[in-house]
């Protein structure tokens, strides 16, 4: 769960270094790796069958839910300031968190909603350095914002099929069925759709949705709602961290107490569990 939140962190730097429209990002992103996630799905057990009608349904909900999250994420990376992006983008957690509390039938423990406060805190902590509230920037904040909140929609319905169906045949079909409306949205937006450097596209996609996307369905099957809600919160942190080593940009102590925050939440939430673990999931 936070090795894949590391790797997803690593997205808005990559998203930045291709050469085609926001949205065709995201479809080449789903596309170049539809193709992997096949034959792991393939390798790792019998051969992906076609599920239920029910089942069926709640993917092509999240489907939706991801396609409308990666088109405004990424328009929204190129509009704003990456922290904004970063910060504002992580609504989806909150709305994760908020679902795994309400999965637990009753009032959230004083534990648990300490962990909740503990972890936003840190999160805003890490970005209070370095986002900035501007006119500049509105557009491409509120898309972050939207992309936060349709994030938190896919994890919900992806969290509702993953005590159904396996990981990684789960995340090959979210995967299909977000590629057409992608590509409707980016024929729509008049968008250049053809890459002349692929390097980014290809390790965006081998990066971000194979490996990041895989491990987070992944541990959604193991881990509650609401602790991988708090994990998401990581990502921040990984950006600061990367900031440092890559652009030299100094780690203030802000950033540090944010990160151990995060860090402590997450252990706190983690404590023995009254009501919060999901049932196992059912083998496909």
């Amino acid at each position: 769960m936070l090795f894949g939140n590391c790797v997803l962190a690593l997205g808005p730097w990559l998203v930045r270094l291709a050469d085609v429209g926001p949205v065709a990002i995201g479809v080449w992103r789903l596309v170049i790796a539809l193709p992997f996630l096949w034959l792991l799905a393939r390798s790792m057990g019998p051969s992906p069958h076609w599920p239920k009608r029910a089942l069926i349904i709640t993917i092509l909900i999240a489907a939706m839910f991801y396609a409308l999250d990666l088109a405004a994420w990424n328009a929204g990376i190129l509009r704003t300031k990456l922290a904004n992006a970063t910060l504002f983008g992580n609504t989806g957690s909150l709305v994760f968190a908020v679902y795994g509390l309400i999965l637990a039938k009753g009032a959230p423990s004083a534990r648990q909603m300490g962990a909740l406060l503990l972890a936003f805190s840190g999160g805003a902590l890490l970005m209070s350095g370095s986002y900035e509230i501007s006119a500049r920037h509105f557009a491409g904040d509120l898309l972050a914002v939207f992309a936060g909140l349709t994030y938190g929609g896919y994890l919900i319905f992806i969290e509702r099929a993953r005590t159904k169906l396996q990981a990684l045949p789960l995340l090959l079909l979210a995967t299909l069925f977000a590629i057409p409306p992608m590509i409707l949205i980016s024929v729509i937006l008049g968008e250049n759709m053809w890459p002349t450097n692929w390097t980014p596209l290809i390790i965006f996609a081998l990066s971000s949705q194979v490996l990041g996307q895989g491990l987070l369905v992944y541990s959604i099957g193991h881990f509650p709602p609401l602790v991988v809600g708090l994990a998401l919160l990581t990502q921040p942190a990984v950006a600061a961290v990367v900031g440092w080593l890559a652009y030299n940009e100094r780690l203030s102590t802000g950033d540090v107490v944010g990160a151990i925050a995060i860090a402590a939440a997450l252990i706190l939430v983690r404590l023995p569990e009254r009501g919060l673990r999901r049932k196992k999931v059912e083998a496909s």
